[in-house]
């Protein structure tokens, strides 16, 4: 079995980048971004880069690292707030931005990985999202017509990973990860944990190793907390 674990986020990426590629770019908000691999892309002074996530990190965290440093020429995403960078080239002519609804973003994802190029949904019809693209009728109601995403690299963030590159995730940072994970020729995750083979249960596992070509310990696991809510607590006595 060819060896899947790397040494680096460097190692791991070696060989896989190029200017103009199309990268898929797991996470939520600030959870399961693949926090260890995007410096190392940023570090490559790779360009002209389409990037597909869901949204482009916060500020000085995540994708925001390549929005920075002006690599990123066009973003696929579903949500543009928080991240004023982002807004920013948008509104400047800078960056393009292909906008999707969240649903929609899921979906065009998880069928470039089962290899379905179209699918129909209601959502966006009779709106922008609609634009240009065919529309038909099924059973007396209108469907817009969206395409598959599919990318030259995916970087997720996982859990827990063994040497077969079987994947767990944890929780809310599974969200598009997985999806991800079959919709790039080449997959690159990065974990928090390296475990033997076989101590996962076969029906805990999230993504089989047969989407997963390359391994690496995450560098980088900060966890933070986009807004943080407190209240005062009652007096203790």
């Amino acid at each position: 079995m060819k060896r899947k674990i790397y040494d680096s986020p460097a190692a791991a990426l070696d060989g896989l980048l190029f200017d103009g590629m199309t990268i898929m770019s797991g996470g939520f908000g600030l959870s399961g971004n693949p926090e260890s691999l995007i410096p190392e892309i940023r570090a490559s002074g790779v360009k002209r880069l389409t990037v597909i996530s869901n949204n482009a990190g916060a500020d000085g965290f995540g994708l925001w690292m390549l929005l920075e440093s002006r690599q990123v020429a066009k973003m696929i995403s579903s949500y543009v707030g928080e991240n004023k960078l982002f807004e920013q080239q948008y509104l400047s002519g800078e960056l393009e931005l292909e906008l999707n609804p969240q649903g929609t973003l899921a979906e065009r994802i998880r069928a470039g990985g089962a290899g379905i190029p179209a699918f129909y949904t209601r959502t966006g019809v009779g709106t922008v999202v609609a634009e240009g693209k065919p529309v038909e009728t099924f059973e007396g109601e209108e469907y817009v017509r969206e395409t598959w995403l599919r990318a030259d690299l995916s970087i997720v963030k996982a859990w827990k990973a063994d040497p077969a590159g079987n994947l767990m995730f944890r929780k809310t940072a599974r969200n598009f990860n997985p999806n991800m994970a079959t919709a790039g020729k080449v997959t690159v995750a990065e974990v928090e944990e390296i475990v033997p083979e076989g101590s996962f249960d076969p029906d805990c596992i999230h993504t089989p190793g047969i989407y997963v070509d390359r391994i690496v310990r995450a560098t980088i696991n900060e966890k933070r907390i986009e807004k943080l809510t407190t209240r005062n607590r009652k007096d203790a006595a």
